[in-house]
């Protein structure tokens, strides 16, 4: 699991990556379950996710409604399958309208960057 913390603030939301091997909706289920461990994690406005499995894509908005579509144009664009992608994002208060997509865009961008990073290590 490789988790990438405060890589995202903006009018007071901060965000948070995460990811890891994922094959299923269940295994996605039992990723959550361990990443929420973390209070942290636990206590997030949104933990929004997208998977591209065998049997086909797999996503959760969790309340930020079209965020689990866009983690999942990202994967399919760079060809990333059995691997979930979380973008976790705390709200601070004030509503970021159509830049939440954006960010939830540079978030996927930089888990997939220390991901190719880690790999080449």
């Amino acid at each position: 699991m490789l988790i990438l913390q405060n890589i995202i603030s903006d009018r007071g939301s901060r965000y948070a990556v995460s990811g890891g091997p994922c094959a299923s909706e269940a295994e996605a289920q039992a990723f959550l379950t361990k990443l929420k461990r973390n209070k942290k994690f636990a206590k997030a406005t949104h933990n929004t996710w997208g998977l591209l499995t065998d049997d086909g894509p797999v996503k959760n908005d969790d309340g930020e409604s079209g965020a689990g579509m866009v983690i999942l144009r990202m994967l399919e664009r760079e060809g990333v399958t059995g691997e979930i992608v979380v973008v976790t994002r705390w709200y601070g208060g004030k509503h970021l309208g159509g830049d939440r997509f954006r960010h939830v865009q540079e978030a996927v961008r930089i888990y997939l960057e220390a991901r190719a990073e880690e790999a080449g290590a």
